[in-house]
């Protein structure tokens, strides 16, 4: 392994976290004021399907002298089970990103409206317009807005008790979607010159050996990270996947997945370091 400095190993790194751009509770600008608050010394805005954020981001970050790199979260469907890549360092002005990306997006509508029936179904009336009260564009309405809706009505306390009773496999309000695909995720992200990590491994409905045929796909095809250290992820698990990423050869990234206080396991800045037998993600970035 590459002798790495005590300063990369332990920079307080954050590259998962999301907007009102997708689906978080604060503005990319407020995230960036709110990260440098908590100690993150580099950040990356990673917002669902959609790069509308990087510039005020990467201005706001600028101006509180926070280190950034723009980031995206895609969305991908593979056997079945919907994963998450994240795209670190790109070029978000990328005309194949942004195409890539505004297709994936344009199913987004469709699935809310079936969301919403569903819903109505079980005596939950409104939920589409109360859902994209929330967001404002149908493009990029989520299932998290739909969860602050059921909160917000007084269906459920929270957005936890949420996502234990609605908008899973098995209870009212799921309806499954075909994202892109794993080969056309990178793909986009390649073409923006960033480097491709899969978020959080740890909340995927896949057997070991599935886990491990698509992580072989995602590295055969160009991927080169694994998010080791997440805001939903145990100790256990951070362990795990230390010696996954091990194994598979890749360079281990960090993030909160932060969404908004009160909504996340974790806060901006406050994960544990890497594993040391790891190489960050960001060895080699500056």
């Amino acid at each position: 392994m590459t002798e790495l400095s005590c300063d990369v190993r332990t920079l307080n790194a954050d590259l998962h976290c999301h907007s009102t751009v997708s689906d978080g509770t604060l503005s990319p600008a407020a995230l960036a004021e709110r990260a440098c608050r908590h100690g993150v010394e580099l950040w990356s805005l990673t917002d669902h399907d959609e790069i509308r954020g990087q510039a005020e981001a990467a201005r706001a970050a600028e101006a509180l002298g926070l280190r950034y790199v723009a980031g995206v979260e895609i969305s991908v469907t593979w056997a079945g089970e919907t994963l998450h890549i994240v795209g670190l360092r790109i070029d978000w002005e990328s005309a194949v990103l942004t195409e890539g990306l505004e297709s994936v997006r344009s199913g987004r509508a469709r699935r809310a409206r079936a969301i919403a029936e569903q819903l109505a179904a079980v005596g939950i009336p409104g939920a589409f317009e109360g859902a994209l009260g929330f967001v404002g564009n149908p493009d990029l309405i989520s299932r998290t807005h739909f969860a602050r809706f059921l909160v917000e009505s007084g269906v459920c306390p929270d957005v936890h008790a949420v996502f234990s009773n609605y908008l899973v496999k098995g209870r009212p309000g799921y309806v499954p979607i075909t994202w892109a695909s794993l080969g056309d995720a990178l793909g986009w992200i390649q073409a923006a010159g960033g480097a491709a990590v899969v978020a959080h491994p740890g909340r995927y409905h896949l057997s070991r050996t599935a886990l491990h045929e698509m992580l072989g796909e995602f590295k055969e095809r160009g991927g080169q990270g694994l998010e080791v250290v997440t805001g939903s992820h145990s100790v256990d698990q951070y362990r795990e996947y230390a010696a996954i990423a091990r194994e598979f050869g890749f360079l281990a990234s960090r993030g909160s997945d932060f969404h908004g206080p009160g909504e996340s396991h974790t806060e901006l800045g406050m994960l544990p370091a890497l594993p040391d037998s790891l190489t960050p993600i960001w060895h080699d970035w500056f």
